[in-house]
């Protein structure tokens, strides 16, 4: 550690940088705790997303098998290519602690039959409800999974900056403010008695 001169005005200039590095690991620590309970939050909600999926997927995997089985594999690839593909949402950006998140904007709506309904059964419009369904669900849960791991990294950054406030800041200006008061202390304790010896013998 590089050694400073003790003095008055560095003093003050280590205390404010001691007070300044206190007041930002303050600031970085609320920070990371807000972006935690925001992570946690989403963790939560992905998870009960991730099993309406994992329902949704089996209910429409079996009106799918059942479809195949009745009017067979060939009707039914046909009949999937007649289905609209086109994309039906927006990514926007929002703000969470300074951190940019994707939003998938989205208008959820119902499947237009674009095929021949002669030819399909009531499974087959089941699975196609339930693949819909999937398919709001996914943009969903890409949305949230999108932000827990951009929060993820922004905790860890914020982590890494408070720790470095925390371990080696916080410490080397505390004990650099130690040392010029100590020194400045022992200075004017010799000034003292300095003093003393030379009113001393001025009365002599």
């Amino acid at each position: 550690m590089n050694k400073m001169a003790p003095t008055k005005a560095n003093l003050m200039k280590s205390k404010s940088m001691l007070d300044f590095s206190k007041k930002g690991y303050d600031l970085l620590d609320r920070k990371r705790n807000v972006l935690i309970r925001e992570v946690m939050g989403l963790v939560s909600r992905a998870e009960n997303i991730q099993t309406l999926i994992s329902d949704i997927f089996e209910e429409a995997y079996e009106s799918l098998q059942y479809t195949n089985i009745i009017i067979g594999t060939n009707v039914v690839k046909e009949l999937s290519g007649a289905i609209s593909k086109g994309e039906d949402y927006d990514i926007l950006l929002h703000s969470v602690m300074g951190v940019e998140i994707p939003k998938v904007k989205y208008e959820r709506k119902e499947l237009q039959p674009s095929y021949g309904l002669f030819r399909t059964n009531a499974t087959f419009d089941n699975a196609l409800t339930k693949f819909n369904e999937l398919k709001y669900l996914i943009y969903e849960l890409a949305e949230i999974e999108t932000a827990v791991y951009k929060l993820a990294m922004e905790i860890k950054k914020t982590q890494k900056r408070a720790n470095g406030l925390d371990k080696i800041q916080i410490p080397k200006y505390s004990e650099i403010v130690k040392d010029i008061e100590n020194a400045l202390e022992e200075k004017e304790r010799e000034d003292f008695f300095r003093l003393k010896k030379v009113k001393a013998k001025t009365k002599s």
